[in-house]
């Protein structure tokens, strides 16, 4: 890490609010959270624009489908902590560990409908060169069941992530272990 992360105890009560909920949850902090915190007006605004993509009601894109998007453009922008954190998230949400890992080498080769197949090549597309999308693109996701707001949300989602991909470069964050692990066992049941 390039920034020394800030103590918990010393954020606002708002941020140390929220991370203790994601430590709740998680098991562990997410090294995002804390890298993030040191600037809390800009991890406000990270987060809630974060959460309005990702959380989004009434798309047709599923969550795991918003971690495809995610880890894809990540992969493209070189981000390890990205990948690798993302990665986890969607093998949780997916239930294929093979799918995701896939995924985040290479999607083309990976064993995904057409229709997530299509979702990740425009991705890919606003993610290198975004410039060249047009009207093609757009009937090309309609014919697998894609709306506008829904090409909206992947791009938005390839934009979002192409900032967090540079922002997490640049800091030098690093995986959780945790993360490595997570979603490649089922969890035993109880």
């Amino acid at each position: 890490m390039r920034y020394p992360l800030p103590d918990l105890n010393t954020l606002p009560e708002d941020i140390q609010a929220k991370i203790l909920e994601v430590q709740h949850k998680a098991g562990f902090i997410p090294n995002v959270f804390l890298t993030l915190a040191r600037r809390p007006a800009e991890w406000r605004a990270f987060f809630a624009y974060h959460d309005a993509l990702m959380l989004r009601e009434g798309s047709s894109l599923t969550a795991g489908e918003r971690e495809m998007v995610v880890t894809v453009t990540s992969a493209a922008n070189h981000c390890l902590y990205c990948v690798v954190a993302h990665g986890a998230i969607l093998r949780i949400y997916e239930k294929k560990p093979l799918v995701a890992d896939q995924v985040a080498i290479n999607y083309r080769k990976a064993d995904i409908p057409p229709r997530q197949r299509a979702m990740l090549d425009f991705a890919m597309k606003v993610c290198q060169a975004s410039h060249t999308v047009d009207d093609d693109d757009f009937l090309a996701l309609h014919a697998h069941g894609f709306d506008d707001e829904d090409i909206w949300d992947i791009a938005g989602i390839t934009a979002f992530f192409g900032l967090s991909n540079r922002v997490a470069n640049v800091t030098g964050m690093e995986p959780n272990p945790e993360f490595y692990s997570l979603g490649r066992t089922p969890k035993a049941k109880a």
